[in-house]
Order: C-alpha cells, then structure tokens, then sequence
C-alpha cells in the first residue's frame, strides 16, 4: 500500500467516524471495515461522471448494506460529487442531502435508496437485468451505448435477510455477469458474532446458485483489484467477491465487536483511533492531496463521458431510428399514437374479469411501447401478464416476459431496479393477497418515486374455493396507505383500460391495479358515466335529480351491486347518487370544488361498499355514515356464496341504506 493510498483510505474512515460523533448517531464500524476495498472499487473500476451522475452509461455502486451510508457520503464528496463538506458534517440532520441511509438522489451520485438490508442486493439484480434488456435494444457491432457493471458492497445482514436468496438464486439463473458485489464479512451483527445465527457456508451457497466466488483480505489492495478484475472477465456469472473485513477497523477498544456497529464511538476511542493510525487530531480533516487524488475521478469521468457521446453521435448518423427512441427514452415521452389501438368493451359481449382486459390492454400497446417489460412471480396465465409473440428474458435472451418465479419480494425489488434505469417501465404481478410479501419493495419505491406498476389480480373474496389464505382483507386497505403510491380498483373492463392509461402516464411513484379474477358485467356507457372518469379517482357513475338522499359509494366488484341497489331504491322514490371510488390517491389530488361536487358535505346518509377491510373509508362516510365490508377473514366455498354470506347483495345493500335515511328521520 503506497502513501497516497493509504492517507486516502484513512481520510475515509475518519470522515465518517467523526460524521457519526457528530450526529450523535449512526453506524460508523462498516464505514472504517470497508474503506480499503472501497477505495479500490472507485479508484481503479467504477466508470462514473461525478459532474454528470446520470450519464446513462455509468456503472452503478449499490450501498446494500445502507446503515454504513457515511462510507458513501465521503466516496461522493471526495470524488468530487454534489456532496459537500458541509453535508458531511450534516450527517442525519433536517433536510440534509446525507440522511441515515442513503435515499435515492441522481444528482447527488446516490443511486438507489437502501437500508432495509437485502433491498440493495435484489435492487441491483434489476439494475443488471435494465442493462441486459437496453443492450439488446439498442447496441450494435462497435457501438456498446450500453456496457455497464452494477457493483455493490453487501453485509453479513443482507446476505440473512430472504430477498437476498431470492435475488441471487434468480442472477445466477439468469447469468447476469455484470453483477459484482463486495461482501464485507465481518462476522459481526448488531446482537454479536454471526455465530450466534449465521454459520452456514456463504461461498459454497453462491456457487450453488450459479455464482463465481472469490475469498480475499478485505485490507490487501492488490488481492481485491485482482480480485474484481476477475470478476469482470466473468461474462455469464454473477461474481461474490468475499472479503475478510473487521468492523471498526483500527479501533483499540471496540474492533470487531458490536459495540462498533450502530453508535458513536466516543470522542476519546476516536482520539485514539487517529492517534494510532498517525492521522491529525482535526475534526473533518481532508488533506489537499487526497482531494487532489480523489478527484482526479472528475477528470477522468468527463473523458469516459465524451468518448460515449462521441460514440453516440456517429451511432445517431449510421442508426437515426434508434437514436431518437433513444432520446424519446430518456425524456419519458411515450411514442406517438400508442392508444390508437386500446381494447373497448361492449356489454353485450358478455361480463369480462378486469385482470383479463388487463392483459388485452399491455398486448395491444406491447408493440408501440417496447420499454414496457415485465411479468409476474410465477402466476402469468392467472395474472394475463404474459406478452404474446415476444420472447422470454432468460439466460441467453433479453425478451419482454420475465419469469420472476415465485419470489414476490426479489420480484418488487427488481423493478425498482429496472425503472431506476429511467428508460424502462417495469411491471410484476401476483395475486393481491401476496403484495404482502414485496411491500418492503414497494415502499422503497414509493420512497424513490420509481415508475413501476404492480398488477395485483384475485382482489376479493370472489377468490373463492381457494379460502382466507388467498382471499385478501387488508391487502387493499396497506396499498391506499402508502405515500406517492396509487392504488386503482377498476369496476369493469374499460375502467381497467383507463386505469393503464393512468398507469403509464404516472411518473411520480409506483401504481397497484387492483383486479378481479372474476368475470364483472361490461357498464353500459351509454347510460351511466364514461370510463374516462376515472382518472379524476372518484366520480359521479349514477345521479338522481335533486339533492341525493343518500350516497352509495364503492369499488371494482361491488360498483355493480351499487348501481342495481339504486334502481330499487329510486322506484322507492329515493333520491340515489353513485359514486365509484376507484382511486382514493387519485380523488384527493382533485381540487377541493370537486371533491365536493362528488361528495356534497350537507349530504351525511353515505353508504361504502367494498369487499375488503372498513378501515379508511369513514373518511368519505363519516360518523353518521356507514360501510359494508370485512373486518374478518373470507371462508372456503364458491365465490357467490361467499359474497352471499357476508352481505354483500343487492338486497343489503338497500337494506342498510334504508336503516341509514331510517336514522335520518
């Protein structure tokens, strides 16, 4: 290890040591473990643009193990990206561009969010698939535009955590090569040694998925670039590269023990730690030559970045068409006339489940839209994801369908790394009830505004024969709670249409649908309100004259029982309105006059209906209002029983209306 390199590993562990006392707060062991092999990643390997972080063609660093965010925050500062000494010293604090886990921000260098430990490793699966798919797409014979590596730092933790087996089984399968992830084992967690619970044989593990591995000192800086150069020359494996590190490295007191996981240090055990290591006693301390040093990533980025474009400009001259797909991309923009040829519903082709127009709706855009890509965790004939005519992604193809197998949780972590990409509109679907095992995923993308949509189908107790195991309660109810995410429960098949329509043209977060598997009566427009509607969330289906008595509002299946409701309450000289709230997200976005154009707030007799979980709807019902739904779990048996038996029927739904204009009097 030469002078430069080692002042320079030094100033990394120290920066975030003292970041961490600053805050009071935080994970300042993994930090000081993992410098050195840190360093080497970005000095010798990672092609990045600190002065342009959303060069397409960059390679992409994942901080899977997030809580040792202070090791990124120093690697971008120092390296000369939109990081700054001050946010350094602003580790943790209100508004501050270096929070406690790293959160997604392009401009800053920060790839993706991480922290929930295994979402990073499943995340850059996705980002190595995005990769794959846009090379098909785009290269061709001495134009790579897209020839990049996703390189990770993983933790004892991530590797424990079940996503990271989902994820990794499904890299090997597919023979993503350009995966390269550092696996920093310390043998520590947060309760102790590993030993306590993690004693199982991680190299051979790897290998069996179909992974190339490798054991190096997490400290000899030859043996790791020899290391990672392997790993590169890997063209049909996933490479673990397993580095023998120590949590808190250089610390006299607190070196691989847990005490250096997750709290500062202490002012004195950092004295001595920079006493040891012969570094000056100065709190933030960078000196010039390891800017200087450092930073030579600025230079060097800038002329891995011009040599591209100038690929780029004779790729545009020789291949003009994929030049402007390229561009049209990048900007988001849909190509032109892409609903030209949208599936439309007549009632009198017979009652149609949503989940079926789903898979009409993404075959007919499947052709206009080749960024649409996705598929479902092993559930493509009942989900209708399957695009036919198109290949499948598989180790030696890039195609449109993807074979996530049935691994729900590395499925919705995926997407977040194929829509992280920012050309890829990425889908994944599986049946309601089992969102629950990708909701961590989700999350993460809601957190990052990530353009993935989720085709949730077998939405009810229609399921059915299947029982309370697949019958989803409070599915729903965990979708709508979500912040920057939509979730949308269609009523028939042309509202499923609309809800694409909505889906595809919503950049601000993840969109669920929410769909049937049972067939639902196609609405006659020509009667009650357009489809259209419903991308205000919320709308008026069904009105009587006058002032409503009463307000019927639902969602998806039960719409129609609302709707015949109302005709028997009319020929009772009932004033009914009907409201179809297919999207709560999408109604409270409404201005104030419309919302209260759909829901008048002198109008206090409202009635919800919707086969799942009350909680939420006393929102639009209020205390005098009531609501039709299930705080109990489904039962086996044929799903029109099932809705029998638990009041959900035309004859109910009156009934409760009339107990509420009964109140009234």
């Amino acid at each position: 290890m030469n002078k430069i390199d080692e002042l320079c590993i030094k100033t990394i562990m120290m920066l975030s040591a003292d970041a961490v006392e600053r805050a009071k707060s935080g994970h300042p062991g993994m930090p000081m473990g993992d410098a050195a092999m840190a360093y080497v990643l970005w000095t010798k390997f990672l092609r990045h643009n600190p002065k342009n972080p959303a060069w397409q063609n960059r390679d992409r660093f994942v901080l899977s193990a997030g809580h040792g965010s202070m090791l990124l925050y120093s690697l971008l500062y120092l390296t000369g990206h939109n990081i700054s000494l001050n946010d350094i010293k602003n580790f943790r604090q209100w508004e501050s561009k270096t929070p406690g886990h790293p959160e997604y921000c392009l401009s800053c260098g920060i790839e993706t969010t991480t922290g929930p430990l295994g979402q990073g490793f499943a995340t850059g699966v996705g980002m190595a698939m995005a990769e794959r798919y846009l090379s098909k797409m785009f290269n061709k014979p001495g134009f790579p535009i897209i020839d990049y590596h996703i390189y990770g730092i993983v933790s004892d933790g991530d590797l424990m955590e079940g996503i990271s087996s989902e994820a990794a089984s499904l890299a090997g399968h597919l023979k993503l090569g350009k995966i390269i992830y550092l696996y920093s084992d310390n043998k520590i967690t947060i309760e102790g040694s590993t030993d306590l619970a993690f004693t199982e044989d991680v190299q051979k593990r790897f290998q069996a998925y179909g992974w190339h591995t490798e054991r190096v000192d997490g400290y000899d800086l030859k043996g790791i670039e020899k290391a990672i150069r392997r790993a590169k020359n890997e063209r049909h494996r996933p490479s673990l590269i397993i580095a023998r590190t120590h949590i808190g490295y250089g610390s006299p007191h607190k070196q691989d023990s847990a005490a250096a996981h997750g709290a500062p240090l202490g002012k004195d055990e950092i004295r001595l730690i920079k006493q040891r290591l012969g570094f000056p006693q100065k709190e933030f301390y960078v000196p010039k030559e390891v800017l200087t040093h450092m930073r030579k990533a600025i230079q060097k980025g800038k002329a891995l970045e011009k040599q591209w474009k100038d690929r780029f400009k004779k790729y545009s001259r020789r291949y003009p068409e994929l030049a402007q797909k390229w561009n049209d991309l990048i900007s988001g923009k849909l190509p032109e006339g892409w609903e030209k040829n949208l599936p439309k519903f007549k009632p009198q082709d017979g009652p149609v489940a949503t989940r079926s127009a789903s898979g009409k709706f993404l075959n007919a855009v499947a052709g206009a839209i080749p960024e649409l890509v996705g598929g479902s965790a092993d559930l493509a004939p009942s989900n209708n994801t399957y695009l036919k005519g198109y290949p499948d992604f598989s180790p030696g193809s890039a195609g449109r369908n993807i074979h996530f197998g049935v691994r729900e949780h590395a499925m919705g972590a995926i997407l977040n790394g194929m829509a992280l990409s920012r050309m890829l509109i990425p889908y994944g679907g599986t049946f309601l009830v089992f969102s629950d095992y990708l909701c961590p995923a989700k999350r993460l993308s809601a957190l990052m505004k990530t353009h993935v949509i989720y085709v949730f189908t077998h939405d009810s107790i229609g399921v059915g024969e299947d029982g309370p195991t697949h019958q989803p309660i409070e599915q729903l109810t965990i979708q709508r709670a979500v912040p920057n995410s939509l979730a949308i429960r269609p009523a028939d098949a042309n509202e499923t249409i609309e809800a694409w329509k909505v889906a595809l043209k919503h950049k601000e977060g993840p969109v669920a649908l929410i769909l049937s598997r049972q067939k639902l009566p196609v609405i006659d427009r020509t009667v009650y309100a357009p489809a259209e509607n419903l991308k205000r969330g919320a709308y008026i289906i069904s009105d009587s004259k006058g002032k409503p008595d009463v307000i019927l509002i639902s969602s998806g299946s039960e719409v129609h029982l609302c709707l015949e409701a109302a005709e028997i309450l009319r020929k009772n000289k009932v004033n009914v309105r009907v409201v179809n709230m297919a999207s709560f997200e999408l109604f409270e976005a409404q201005p104030k006059k419309y919302k209260d154009e759909v829901l008048p707030p002198d109008v206090k007799n409202r009635l919800a209906v919707e086969a799942g979980a009350t909680l939420g709807w006393y929102k639009y019902v209020g205390l005098e209002g009531s609501v039709i739904g299930i705080d109990r779990f489904g039962a086996s048996a044929p799903g029109k029983v099932v809705f029998e038996k638990l009041g959900f029927t035309v004859q109910n739904v009156v009934k409760q209306a009339k107990k509420l204009l009964k109140k009234q009097k």
